[in-house]
């Protein structure tokens, strides 16, 4: 629950499963899709690092803090340094970190041992988007009442795979090359090879049949991210059963593909592959399709998303066996009810893709040399990504960001995270507000969410004793929807009528995704409804949707 954006592939460093949930679920229970944070003057930015066994890894953050007794009993801290920070792992969280330790004079290096920009640049965010731009032309140019209202006439659409695939490849390898480059130039040293914590503040990294390094750090980030997770019972066989590192090379677009799971990263899949002509069916364990989103969006999505589509879903259910197609043989899915774990049915397709979740990539990080042991995977941090270890000790100087502290699992959380670790490093103390951290699904139309659901508001106002306020707009009052003939849409503002504060705004509709940052920068920055609503906006802008929807709310002051 982005875009649709990956952390780093190779062998799990954990076997924990998350479910798609919201944003604001995802920060106590992560979600099971990435999104981007890439920054522009950034495009230069570090990759995934490779154990000799084939692990990935992610850039991670530093952090100067007190050292508990549990690690100082694994050596001795160094009176010197080769560098400020190290960060371990060069994802999109590492790369954040490292390009504001440059700002702040930091002498910084960043561990990477596979390819520059993680699994956002590599098997998420940047390639998926690639995919869904074609998706999104191919729909327009499909819809024969859409190019009718605009008095267009286009003849059959059609596609070539292979160069589809293409685009996604070489964006990727476009905005891989600018990262590299850009890392150099901004002075952050990349030091190739598996990064393993050997002590306070010391790193040794290392290639496959070569002797490792040792470099030392005053602080320590770790940025390892996650991998797609596959659940017991389900055979991978990358051609006709997948995750999305597969999907997204778009090797072959099936007749008739089964995703399991129904949060982000099935959603967009599901809007790829139909545009494409595929089939799709969902399976879904919880009872209801999307349910990590606001119930009133994900019941507008459904209607827009799935119904008129050619998708069929099965809720309620586990896939508890998966077999590839082999031998003419089509995949086989055995599917059990999730209650009484009973038999409920076995499907025949031609695909199946594996979209249930992201494990913690944290296996074989060296934790157990400063006393540190994960919690289902996750490395244990506080609200400011120090890293606590077994006795509930700070660990000295050592931080954790991104999907690998399990926080939020978006990526743009992860840079996020690190940049508020540099803050504190170099002398000013900064705690990231989560609930401010928009999330969003670049379906056609997109989804875009930030802070809580209408549900989760209710709940948090009964136990604190305050009433929760709900405004909504419509696309189609909107002039520059119209025009696009793109009126299909809600916007939803969930808020606090004693005080203006909001809560929540949750969006579906013609570009959400750039829409929910202005609701995303009121909530970081403490903006009232009552001060917010004030504010101007061109006409005629998509912006004046969320201008309306501020207008709208009743506030008692």
């Amino acid at each position: 629950m982005h875009s649709i954006c990956f952390q780093a592939t190779g062998v799990p460093r954990s076997n924990y499963i998350f479910d798609s949930c919201s944003p604001a679920l995802a920060i106590s229970k992560p979600i099971n899709l990435r999104f981007c944070g890439l920054r522009k003057e950034a495009f230069g930015f570090s990759g995934l690092t490779h154990s000799s066994s084939g692990r990935v890894r992610f850039s991670s953050r530093g952090h100067s803090k007190k050292v508990s007794a549990s690690a100082e009993s694994n050596g001795s801290p160094p009176k010197s340094f080769d560098y400020d920070l190290i960060i371990i792992g060069a994802g999109v969280g590492g790369h954040g970190a490292a390009l504001h330790a440059v700002e702040k004079g930091l002498k910084t290096a960043i561990i990477e041992g596979d390819v520059v920009g993680g699994t956002c640049v590599n098997r998420g965010c940047v390639p998926s988007k690639a995919l869904l731009a074609v998706s999104g032309k191919m729909r327009e140019l499909q819809s024969e009442h859409h190019m009718k209202a605009l008095g267009l006439q286009v003849s059959a659409a059609g596609y070539d795979r292979q160069g589809v695939a293409d685009h996604a490849n070489n964006l990727a390898s476009k905005i891989r090359s600018n990262l590299t480059n850009s890392m150099k130039a901004l002075g952050v040293d990349i030091l190739t090879g598996v990064g393993t914590i050997v002590g306070p503040q010391k790193v040794k990294y290392g290639k496959v049949g070569f002797p490792d390094n040792i470099v030392t750090a005053k602080n320590i980030i770790i940025a390892t991210g996650s991998v797609p997770f596959v659940p017991k019972g389900i055979e991978v066989d990358g051609k006709t059963v997948i995750t999305s590192d597969h999907a997204l090379k778009l090797e072959s677009v099936p007749d008739w593909i089964a995703i399991v799971g129904s949060g982000y990263i099935g959603l967009e899949f599901s809007d790829v592959y139909t545009a494409l002509g595929s089939e799709v069916t969902f399976i879904e364990a919880l009872d209801q399709l999307m349910p990590g989103f606001d119930p009133e969006i994900g019941k507008l999505a459904q209607r827009v998303l799935i119904n008129p589509r050619k998708i069929d879903y099965h809720t309620g259910v586990f896939a508890t066996k998966i077999t590839p197609a082999k031998d003419g043989k089509p995949v086989i899915i055995e599917l059990i009810d999730a209650k009484t774990k009973e038999p409920k049915d076995t499907l025949e397709v031609d695909a199946a893709l594996i979209a249930t979740g992201r494990a913690p990539f944290t296996n074989g990080l060296g934790l157990e040399n400063v006393n540190v042991v994960t919690q289902r995977g996750f490395v244990p941090v506080d609200e400011r990504m120090r890293v606590i270890d077994t006795n509930g000790n700070l660990v000295p100087h050592l931080y954790c960001i991104g999907d690998a502290n399990g926080k939020m699992m978006l990526a743009h959380a992860a840079s996020a995270q690190g940049i508020s670790v540099v803050e504190q490093v170099t002398g000013r103390d900064h705690v990231l507000n989560h609930l401010s951290i928009p999330a969003a699904c670049f379906t056609h139309p997109e989804i875009s969410m930030v802070g809580l659901t209408e549900p989760q508001a209710r709940e948090k106002a009964q136990k604190e004793g305050f009433e929760v306020g709900v405004a909504k707009t419509s696309f189609k009052a909107n002039t520059k929807a119209l025009a696009e003939n793109e009126g299909e849409g809600l916007a939803k503002l969930i808020y606090r009528p004693d005080n203006g504060e909001i809560l929540g705004v949750h969006i579906f509709g013609l570009h959400a995704a750039d829409l929910i940052h202005e609701a995303s920068n009121a909530i970081a920055l403490g903006t009232r409804i009552q001060d917010i609503k004030f504010a101007v906006h061109a006409h005629p802008t998509l912006s004046e949707v969320l201008d309306e929807l501020f207008k709208s709310a009743k506030v008692s002051f």
